[in-house]
């Protein structure tokens, strides 16, 4: 499919049709794109568990119709609990379990924040009764295993630590429920019909948070009462670079968005036009490196950073320095990855001038593995962004924000076109961004086929001892044989997969014309009205 969709009215694009249909549902009551935004997260929080939850973390891009763009930022600090003695014994930090899910779950309080935006900028909010409604059915009547996450399942099976309540929810009948097959999830239906009608700051300082806070001191988990009650997302300015189309707007830290912008910045800087895939995969592999080694020089909860202001990292010479040690014509052995992402990327615009970039994520597949027994929350294993070296730059220290992969894109071009995009995919965001923008807006390709066009990511997966650069199978010989002959170690994946990310674009035209592209290795689409 290489056709996009266009509409005047509004626009949605997410990895799950069921989250599509929620968002426009608001959109056509007459919501903004925060209140559609707000709707298909709750949505897909219940319907792609695999990816996503509401005991995870999440990023917002807004851009008002005449402003600047705005972040809200809504991630968690590690649990006041969270010492190093809570670690005891242990040489590393685990990937599941209750030793992972160490920081306050932030994504809520995004949503909330993302909904003072819209009182502040004079508009009559949709109730949050009706914004969670087709979230609170989904959970509680159930709703068709998806592809995607029956996959997530089979991965999950093999977990050697799924606790009961995990296995009630997700394995009801024993085994991995068939594609189709409807799950439930009922403690999690009354905890969003609680925050329908009690707010959403229940979350944190209401009766659900007291169920949580019981929840996970029973479980042992480093998240009290109070930090719960001491949270709340916040606005951030975002990271912006001038590219020759336009400007461009990431997140800033604790997130790796320099990084995405760096890479464009990079590719523009070595000249590279595209018209040869493989020099242009080879050149955004190796700008990914250096900006891989950049993040891990600098990037971490921004009161820890060696650097005040983050904007410097972005300057014409650090890129010019990044440049100079990229080869076009040999891999580097440099820049390692930190693993997979188990996120969502989604797109809203509505009529009255608003477009969002947002992610949602609890991290790895099913996160912590951890469900709160009393709320049926999946909490995520952000925690696992920290490290034990209590000299390492990513240290774990109770208050401290992790390091995140999480960065939903914006574009500004010059002639007045809006663009946000975005994919899941940790290690593979800033090279799946760079795929998607340059194909657009530098190779002049169309909107859904730079979108369903074959990918690649480099990058550490779980399991995997070195790093490799993954292919779709649709790239040709000569661009496969291209980057075998400068030194990549190449593994092929299916025509389409979802290791690549699950990406998509929206563009708001000068005209009033949205346009939308959707991503085919997803469940979801693009649609418009």
């Amino acid at each position: 499919m290489e056709r996009s969709v266009k509409a005047t009215q509004g626009m949605v694009v997410t990895p799950h049709h069921l989250a599509t249909q929620t968002a426009i549902t608001i959109l056509r009551e007459g919501g903004t794109a925060m209140e559609a935004m707000v709707a298909a997260a709750a949505t897909i929080a219940v319907v792609f568990p695999h990816m996503n939850s509401i005991g995870g973390d999440g990023f917002w891009l807004i851009v008002p119709p005449h402003d600047d763009p705005v972040v809200i930022e809504a991630c968690g600090s590690a649990g006041s609990l969270a010492n190093h003695e809570f670690f005891e014994g242990l040489k590393t930090i685990p990937y599941r379990g209750v030793k992972s899910a160490t920081t306050v779950p932030g994504t809520i309080g995004g949503w909330q924040e993302a909904l003072n935006l819209v009182d502040e900028c004079g508009y009559k909010k949709i109730s949050t009764t009706r914004l969670l409604a087709d979230a609170i059915k989904y959970a509680e009547d159930g709703f068709p295993v998806s592809e995607s996450l029956r996959l997530g399942l089979n991965v999950a099976e093999q977990y050697e630590d799924n606790t009961d309540t995990f296995k009630k929810i997700f394995f009801a009948d024993g085994k991995v429920p068939r594609e189709g097959e409807i799950l439930q999830q009922k403690k999690l239906a009354n905890t969003l019909k609680d925050l329908a009608q009690n707010g959403l700051k229940s979350f944190y300082r209401g009766k659900v948070a007291e169920l949580i806070a019981e929840d996970m001191s029973n479980l042992g988990i480093a998240v009290t009462k109070c930090d719960l009650e001491n949270y709340a997302a916040v606005r951030r300015t975002p990271l912006r670079f001038l590219h020759k189309t336009g400007e461009l707007f990431n997140v800033p830290p604790p997130t790796q968005g320099l990084v995405s912008l760096a890479v464009l910045g990079m590719l523009e800087k070595l000249n590279i036009d595209g018209e040869n895939e493989g020099e242009f995969i080879h050149a955004t592999v190796e700008a990914t490196k250096q900006g891989f080694d950049l993040r891990d020089q600098y990037i971490t909860d921004p009161k820890y950073m060696k650097v005040s202001n983050p904007q410097f990292l972005l300057c014409n010479r650090m890129i010019n320095d990044m440049v100079k040690n990229i080869s076009l014509d040999q891999a580097s052995a440099t820049g390692e990855g930190k693993g997979p992402g188990d996120t969502i990327w989604m797109g809203v615009m509505d009529n009255k001038g608003f477009s969002v970039s947002f992610i949602q994520s609890i991290y790895h597949n099913f996160g912590s593995g951890i469900v709160l027994p009393n709320t049926g929350i999946l909490l995520h294993n952000r925690g696992t962004a920290f490290t034990l070296d209590q000299h390492h730059l990513l240290s774990i220290k109770p208050g401290k924000k992790p390091f995140h992969t999480l960065n939903p894109a914006v574009a500004k071009f010059n002639d007045g076109r809006v663009m946000v995009y975005g994919t899941r995919g940790g290690d593979g965001q800033p090279q799946t961004q760079a795929a998607i923008f340059h194909r657009y807006a530098v190779q002049g390709k169309g909107l859904q086929e730079s979108v369903s066009r074959p990918r690649w990511v480099y990058g550490r997966t779980v399991g995997d001892i070195i790093d490799v650069l993954r292919l779709e199978g649709r790239f040709n010989n000569e661009t496969v044989d291209y980057l075998k002959a400068r030194g990549h170690k190449i593994r092929m994946l299916p025509d389409f997969s979802e290791d690549v990310g699950q990406a998509g674009a929206l563009v708001r035209h000068v005209d009033g014309t949205l346009e939308g592209a959707g991503d085919p290795r997803s469940d979801g689409y693009a649609a418009g009205f």
